[in-house]
């Protein structure tokens, strides 16, 4: 008996201490440890031995438990992976900073795979390579700026095949191929093992993200698998964010082109009504001026407006000097205005011939002019050019009246009595007196100079145009006010400073009615070809402001007023003071300008004759005793010794 309830002492005793360890391995599963502690506690010394249908459950109850125990390991990360997705799948859902979520997206796998390092590459497709964009656990700035060749490295290899690859030991493994810089970068970052799998849209690679560790290691499938989730996702995101800036960029371009059709809608209502109040006034019959003032107004700045030789035609709000002719000719050449100097330049164009030029200054002129404002300047332009070939038009109707009635003034072959009415009609009233003036210039085209002088007969109320090859203008002879000869002269310098040269100007006059035009312009005639034959090529007179030459080329000559033009202060001398200064002088000459000999015909001393010469000296001025002006003394002294007493009287007040 004693033995039997030993054994079976013994036996309760095994099968409890079986019942123990299988409590224990359910302990271990509940805890989550490590494989390790399921290995089945040593026998106690004195302790009951399980017999060997005992050690087999438990060994076999082990054996369960590790595999719940793995099951149940795979179910926890295959969880922790879900999570990770889904989390993902929400940071896509709000994704807003591409880089945020790329970055966030690389550190998940770092955390699910426990490797040292991730990171994640994107091709370059310009530059044929792939460069490094987020790295996690990296401490190297070599490899955090590494660039790969497509097939270079692992990366390079998994780029260019779109397949996954790994290695155990990078550094040793000859399927890659090696470069200086990729394996540089991997060894100063001190990785071995690497995981890199493509991120894939379609067919087609856009980059690689990787999983690596400092010790050499295998990568299971399940690994692989996990690391192509999350680069599927990241391809999502990258495709993702592409596709939110293309949105972006398509809404920014549809807002812009909204924008610049609105802009471009108001500048051609602007354009239009413009072009409306420009024409409007071109067909009101507004001149050039109120042309160049709505331009200024339009546009916000001063107008300068030129014809075609330079000469101003009207200008608005600006005091600024005329364009020059290279912006002029740019402008010309190019069909466009064009800047210069803080002006805007437009030419004036009929076709291809010029007829003057545009130039708008002030604030529109610096801050420049945008495409709309600057395609309404040169609208402006072509209204400009209908008001000028209007105006030209016009002119050249009235020039061509005006050249006939002056022709027929000048030729005296029309009827006199009708001419003074063709003149009213025209503003010229001939029963005034009026100047004839003949211009010549050896510099500037004919036509030029009559468009020069017709612009001075229209301002003047008088007429000009082409007579026998000359240019003729006739005026109205201002009274009170300058002679014909001042009068001559004065146009010889405002035409020459017009046309850039030296303009001769022969005059005379002033004459009434319409029979003595002819006359008067043959003596005008004359007094031009004698300062052309004088060298005074550039001045203007009439013949009796030529002295001697003026009395002989003249066909009525007035003897007693050139008498009196060349003696008259002596004479008056004479007249005040009861002297008789004018024989003194005739004697001098008619002695060969011999003091002594003239003394001695005098019969006075020669100190007296010296004195009586050089008070009149003082009266003539110094010149006196040149030739040319002692030659005029002569003969005007000759004439006053043949004349009636009153003809060389002075006049009186």
């Amino acid at each position: 008996m004693p033995t039997t309830a030993s054994t079976t002492s013994t036996g309760a005793g095994q099968s409890w201490t079986a019942l123990r360890h299988l409590r224990h391995l359910l302990d271990l599963l509940d805890q989550g440890a490590p494989a390790e502690q399921f290995e089945p506690p040593a026998a106690s010394a004195g302790g009951p031995r399980l017999d060997e249908p005992d050690a087999a459950l438990v060994a076999e109850a082990t054996r369960v438990a590790l595999r719940i125990r793995r099951t149940l390991g795979q179910h926890r990360r295959r969880e922790a992976e879900l999570a990770a997705l889904f989390d993902t799948a929400g940071d896509l859902a709000r994704l807003r900073d591409l880089d945020a979520v790329l970055k966030a997206l690389v550190h998940r796998a770092k955390l699910l795979l426990g490797t040292d390092v991730t990171y994640l590459s994107l091709n370059d497709d310009e530059a044929g390579d792939t460069y490094m964009r987020v790295t996690d656990g990296s401490v190297s700035a070599a490899f955090q700026q590494v660039r790969l060749g497509m097939g270079e490295g692992l990366g390079g290899l998994v780029a260019e095949t779109a397949r996954p690859y790994s290695t155990g030991d990078y550094r040793d493994d000859p399927r890659f191929r090696h470069t200086t810089t990729i394996d540089g970068a991997v060894t100063e970052e001190g990785l071995r093992a690497i995981l890199g799998v493509p991120l894939r849209l379609g067919t087609r690679v856009i980059g690689v993200l990787y999983a690596a560790d400092r010790t050499a290691r295998s990568f299971t499938p399940d690994e692989v698998a996990l690391l192509s989730s999350l680069a599927d996702h990241a391809a999502i995101a990258i495709d993702s964010a592409r596709l939110l800036d293309e949105t972006r960029s398509a809404l920014v371009d549809l807002n812009e082109a909204s924008r610049t059709i609105e802009a471009h809608s108001d500048a051609m209502r602007r354009a239009e009504d413009a072009h409306d109040r420009l024409t409007d006034l071109v067909l009101r019959g507004a001149d050039i001026t109120d042309v160049a003032t709505a331009i200024g107004a339009v546009l916000q700045g001063g107008t300068l407006i030129h014809d075609a030789d330079g000469t101003e035609l009207a200008r608005s709000g600006t005091d600024s000097g005329p364009p020059s002719a290279r912006a002029v000719a740019a402008s010309r050449a190019g069909g466009r205005a064009v800047p210069a100097d803080g002006t805007w330049v437009c030419a004036v164009l009929a076709g291809p011939e010029l007829l003057g030029s545009i130039a708008l200054t002030g604030r529109a002129g610096r801050a420049g002019l945008g495409d709309a404002d600057r395609r309404l300047f040169e609208r402006a332009a072509v209204v400009t050019a209908l008001l000028l070939l209007q105006r030209r038009s016009v002119a050249e109707a009235e020039d061509r009246v005006r050249g006939e009635l002056l022709g027929d003034l000048l030729t005296g072959a029309a009827d006199p009595a009708s001419l003074p009415a063709r003149a009213r009609r025209v503003g010229v009233h001939l029963d005034h007196p009026h100047a004839v003036f003949v211009l010549h210039s050896a510099t500037a085209p004919r036509q030029r100079l009559l468009a020069a002088a017709a612009r001075v007969a229209h301002s003047r109320k008088g007429l000009a145009g082409l007579h026998h090859d000359d240019v003729v203008l006739v005026l109205p002879a201002e009274h009170p006010g300058p002679g014909v000869g001042a009068r001559a002269a004065s146009l010889a310098g405002e035409l020459g400073q017009a046309l850039g040269g030296p303009v001769t100007v022969g005059a005379a006059g002033p004459v009434t009615g319409p029979g003595r035009f002819r006359d008067a312009h043959a003596e005008a005639v004359r007094c031009r070809t004698a300062l052309r034959a004088l060298g005074r090529e550039g001045s203007g007179a009439a013949l009796g402001d030529l002295g001697f030459l003026g009395v002989l080329l003249g066909d009525q000559t007035d003897l007693g007023g050139y008498v009196r033009r060349t003696l008259g202060p002596v004479l008056d001398y004479d007249a005040k003071r009861g002297t008789d200064l004018v024989h003194t002088l005739r004697t001098y000459f008619d002695e060969g300008a011999s003091p002594s000999r003239a003394a001695e015909a005098l019969h006075v001393h020669v100190n007296t004759v010296v004195q009586r010469l050089d008070r009149t000296g003082r009266l003539l001025g110094r010149d006196w005793q040149h030739p040319e002006r002692a030659l005029e003394l002569q003969l005007a002294l000759r004439v006053h010794r043949v004349q009636r007493p009153d003809e060389s009287a002075p006049p009186t007040a």
